[in-house]
């Protein structure tokens, strides 16, 4: 009951958001004087180092992630996400299993545009994620794990990233983190 009311806090807000957040304008000169802010949805491609988290050290696993960024503030902005991991291996058992795991929260992050006084066709920036992680173990005896008790459901992620814009509307970025990194284009 406590990730249903969790994600629909987290529903709430993303809707919430997007009906009263202030919108944060500055003229780009790069694209034709148009206006521009941070918000945008970023999907990304990369590897995971999740089970860093758990205890597996040295598996990485491909990753895909998505979120939308709003303005909340000059240079800041929040935004909802989501992640899934996928992971099959063999236990010290000898029993295959195979692991899914979903981080879903909040990322807040601070562009550092002004402070470098970057060119206008890139974003630099840190970042945090907060959220929770939902596990699900399948293993070939039949055995089902919705949640794995011996995981610590607080999904903490620290990032550093930047972004170059290919127009006005899309750009590439690459984010690296203490969990998850990824590549992938931004849609503004």
């Amino acid at each position: 009951m406590k990730i249903t009311g969790f994600t629909l806090l987290l529903l709430l807000l993303l809707i919430g958001s997007n009906l009263s957040a202030q919108t944060r304008v500055y003229v780009n000169t790069r694209h034709n004087n148009s206006s521009e802010g941070y918000s945008g949805l970023n999907i990304g491609l990369g590897v995971g180092g999740y089970y860093g988290y758990y205890g597996y050290i040295g598996h990485t696993t491909p990753v895909i992630s998505a979120n939308y960024e709003f303005d909340v503030a000059p240079s800041f902005t929040l935004a909802p996400f989501a992640t899934y991991l996928s992971y099959a291996d063999k236990s010290s058992g000898g029993y295959y299993y195979h692991e899914s795991v979903i981080p879903l929260g909040v990322k807040g992050t601070y562009y550092l545009d002004r402070l470098l006084n970057a060119n206008s066709d890139w974003d630099f920036y840190l970042a945090g994620s907060l959220g929770f992680t939902l596990v699900h173990t399948r293993w070939d005896d039949g055995t089902v794990y919705s949640t794995d008790h011996t995981v610590n459901p607080l999904f903490l992620d620290l990032h550093v990233g930047a972004e170059y814009h290919l127009s006005n509307k899309v750009g590439l970025f690459l984010d690296l983190s203490t969990g998850v990194s990824t590549v992938g284009l931004a849609f503004h």
